[in-house]
């Protein structure tokens, strides 16, 4: 089973690292980075990671994962990224997206009538993209499944470790990761966190907030244009 990961400049890493520990200790799985380029990637705040494939050298995937990070403003964009999103789509058994990853989905026009999630602070942004927000922590929607921020990926791993494995075997895993969430603090969702902390994490990213949400309706009208045309011609 050939499980791939889009790495890109700026990728926050666990959004990627979180889903590649947990699938690649399914018996049987080849995992793999693919990016635009082999070599090292370096990752949000510093970390380098590597693409091992080349979008036109990778195989046709059963799984394929996006991942977010402030480099997904440029991913919406990358023509030859959104081209192998849609490829893959086309056999891939799971296409599936942890944090803002689900926008880049959504840029490849994959999320048109899905339902689908992102990081708390972006999932009402998915309607611009023709997509249904959910504010869970995964969504499944057919042969799409979305996780929200950045965490969520360990969720996402496990959660498709048991469709394409078993219960038993995802459970196996999460059990040698000894993944038993017990966080100090109990602020990871803004219905959980201090009101003035939510509106102060709100307030600083206000910018980067305000750069995103006109991209995105910038390319969901776009995407919107193309279907009319294309319904337009059809006989």
């Amino acid at each position: 089973m050939q499980i791939g990961f889009v790495l890109y400049p700026d990728v926050t890493a666990l959004d990627a690292v979180g889903p590649y520990e947990v699938l690649s200790r399914i018996p049987g799985v080849h995992a793999v980075f693919v990016g635009q380029a082999r070599g090292p990637v370096t990752a949000q705040h510093g970390l380098t990671l590597g693409v091992q494939l080349t979008f036109g050298e990778a195989p046709a995937l059963d799984v394929l994962c996006v991942p977010g990070g402030p480099g997904q403003t440029q991913c919406m964009e990358n023509q030859e990224l959104l081209a192998f999103l849609r490829r893959q789509a086309e056999t891939a058994r799971w296409m599936t997206a942890v944090c803002t990853g689900s926008l880049i989905l959504g840029a490849a026009g994959l999320l048109q009538g899905y339902r689908a999630t992102s990081h708390w602070r972006y999932v009402e942004c998915l309607a611009e993209l023709g997509a249904i927000p959910v504010s869970k922590r995964i969504v499944a929607d057919q042969n799409r499944v979305t996780a929200a921020g950045v965490s969520a990926g360990i969720d996402l791993g496990l959660f498709l470790a048991g469709l394409l494995a078993g219960e038993r075997v995802a459970q196996t895993i999460q059990l040698q990761m000894e993944y038993d969430p017990q966080p100090p603090f109990r602020c990871g969702s803004p219905e959980l966190a201090d009101p003035d902390l939510v509106e102060s994490l709100i307030t600083g990213s206000q910018r980067l907030f305000g750069e995103r949400c006109e991209q995105v309706r910038r390319i969901g009208a776009a995407l919107r244009a193309e279907s009319a045309g294309s319904l337009g011609t059809a006989p």
